[in-house]
């Protein structure tokens, strides 16, 4: 069996951080598994742990008021799943839910931050590398309400 280490260097999110910094993420992770149709997490639920797909798939959606919930991105193996939980007030503003029997890690939200607050460097490498996830997210949400309410 792999220790977390291991697997957090075999992510690609992580390429390139050097062992102390790994140590410092594997220090807040832990395994989970999830069923299909299972949920990861709610929308306005607390951001306290985000995920690392090492196997599935994870459909995120939103819920329009008297509509079905839309897909706005479906993630995969290697993608991150939350990054709610580096902007205040730490909540979700989307569901997750698993299409796909997944495993995944779960970092500590609340553990990570303290992590980067008491070592900045570390810090300005963690919102570097999350950065990109909320431009992606952003734009994949917008071209979906695009397409959404052109088909009304």
């Amino acid at each position: 069996m792999k220790d977390l280490e291991s697997i957090l260097r075999e992510i690609p999110f992580f390429a390139g951080l050097d062992d102390k910094h790994v140590r410092l993420i594997a220090g807040c992770a832990r395994n989970c598994r999830f069923e299909t149709g299972e949920y990861l997490f709610h929308e306005g639920d607390p951001a306290s742990e985000f995920f690392l797909i090492r196997q599935g798939t994870v459909a995120l959606d939103v819920v329009a008021p008297g509509r079905q919930p839309i897909v706005f991105s479906t993630l995969a193996q290697g993608e991150v799943v939350g990054a709610s939980w580096l902007v205040s007030p730490y909540r979700w503003m989307f569901d997750a839910r698993a299409t796909t029997p997944t495993h995944a890690l779960g970092i500590d939200a609340g553990c990570l931050r303290r992590k980067c607050e008491e070592d900045h460097d570390f810090g300005y490498l963690m919102m570097k590398r999350f950065l990109p996830v909320f431009v992606k997210r952003l734009h994949a949400t917008r071209l979906q309400m695009f397409d959404v309410y052109r088909k009304n």
